[in-house]
């Protein structure tokens, strides 16, 4: 018994530690790929994310799509450190991806639809996670759209890590990077040298190590965590947070494990209040995977992943204290639970409407406005020329860069 137990761990520790060289190596890729591409499709890039609505409404619907804001964020991340994004646009894509991690736990909630009084349970606990980060969002686009408040105090606390220079670019040695080099070069180069699908295969890779890690541990939490969690971490709100962020951590996906105490509300075993605190910690445990991809980076691709932190950190600090302002996401959930045991369909609308019809409608009517503002010379032309001043600056930064190092 004591031997298979012992079996079972040192294969589950294997397993883990192949999983994070795969995603190390989906890292190296990313920023190969991203490196790699052209001046015009950096261009294109730039003037996409260079509205924030649309780097908002982005990072929302790739991540509800593909239900993982860890890849989304890793992505991002990458892109920084490559100098592919400006890290003031990739604060906005950071922002959505944490709206659209939350269309998991709704899913899930869903699967309770023909229990009525199941289902209105559920459907508040899976959209708790929804309105929280619907509105820490509301609350800090706009600091940070006219005041750049996350990306401020993220290029400071970036700079006190990295130390002095402000304003350079600074590199953590980094040897797994040179160790996964002759890898990552070899298929780029039997892929044609094309940037873009080597992005596609990086990120497929991204995407399937996450949620590799995340179904690995899944059962862990089935056999016996889950009953010690359901005794012992939510009588007392700050145990539910500290619990939330350390489980999230480790498993390194929010949606699976937010989702997985949906059941619990639904079944009457946790209240919706209860669950909150523990739904806040898992919004901070999922800034761990792109603060782990920005530290063998640039300082630049570090403040990416503090945003990350700070934004998930001020709703935590905004909602968490005080009750009276903790209740107002649990009261706007429990009213739409209530309207689903009315009439189902407004859990199916809501779902539908807000995680994939207004984000892309958004982001297409904000496209055919750029393209209307594009369209007058005078603009295009200041446009083009900044881009192009600000991807010389970039090359010239990274070259300097790369003779430091």
């Amino acid at each position: 018994m004591i031997k298979n137990r012992r079996g079972n761990i040192s294969l589950l520790i294997v397993q883990l530690l192949f999983l994070v060289l795969a995603f190390m190596l989906a890292l190296q890729l990313l920023v190969l790929a991203f490196d790699q591409m052209g001046q015009e499709q950096v261009r294109q890039i730039f003037a996409v994310t260079s509205n924030p609505f649309i780097g908002l409404f982005i990072g929302l619907l790739a991540t509800a799509i593909i239900q993982s804001s860890s890849t989304i964020t890793t992505l991002t991340v990458a892109a920084v450190a490559a100098n592919t994004l400006t890290l003031d646009s990739a604060v906005f894509i950071i922002m959505g991806a944490n709206i659209g991690t939350t269309v998991t736990s709704t899913l899930v909630s869903v699967s309770h639809v023909s229990h009525r009084k199941e289902f209105r349970k559920a459907i508040a606990a899976g959209t708790l996670h929804d309105f929280f980060n619907i509105f820490t969002a509301l609350i800090l686009f706009p600091l940070e759209y006219y005041f750049k408040l996350l990306s401020s105090l993220a290029r400071y606390f970036s700079q006190l890590l990295y130390g002095d220079s402000v304003g350079k670019v600074h590199s953590i040695p980094n040897p797994l990077s040179r160790l996964f080099s002759p890898v990552t070069n070899f298929l780029h180069h039997n892929l044609g040298g094309n940037s873009i699908v080597t992005l596609i295969l990086a990120a497929v890779i991204l995407f399937i190590t996450i949620r590799s890690i995340a179904l690995l541990l899944k059962p862990k939490w089935d056999e016996g965590l889950k009953k010690g969690i359901e005794k012992n971490f939510f009588g007392r709100p700050f145990r539910a947070l500290l619990s939330g962020t350390v489980i999230t951590g480790v498993m390194q996906s929010s949606s699976v494990v937010s989702s997985l105490v949906v059941p619990m509300v639904a079944s009457n075993k946790l209240s919706v209040r209860k669950v909150f605190p523990f739904i806040m910690g898992t919004n901070l445990g999922t800034t761990f995977t792109a603060l782990f991809a920005a530290l063998s980076k640039s300082e630049t691709a570090l403040s990416i992943a503090l945003a990350h932190i700070l934004f998930n950190l001020i709703g935590v600090l905004i909602f968490y204290p005080i009750p009276a302002i903790r209740n107002i996401p649990v009261w706007f959930a429990r009213r739409l639970g209530k309207a689903t045991l009315r009439n189902r369909l407004y859990g199916f609308v809501y779902l539908l409407f807000t995680f994939f019809v207004i984000p892309f409608f958004l982001i297409y009517f904000s496209q055919k406005t750029v393209k209307k503002q594009n369209y007058n010379p005078a603009v295009e032309r200041t446009t083009i020329g900044k881009l192009e001043e600000k991807f010389e600056e970039d090359i010239t930064f990274g070259g300097e860069t790369d003779r430091l190092n």
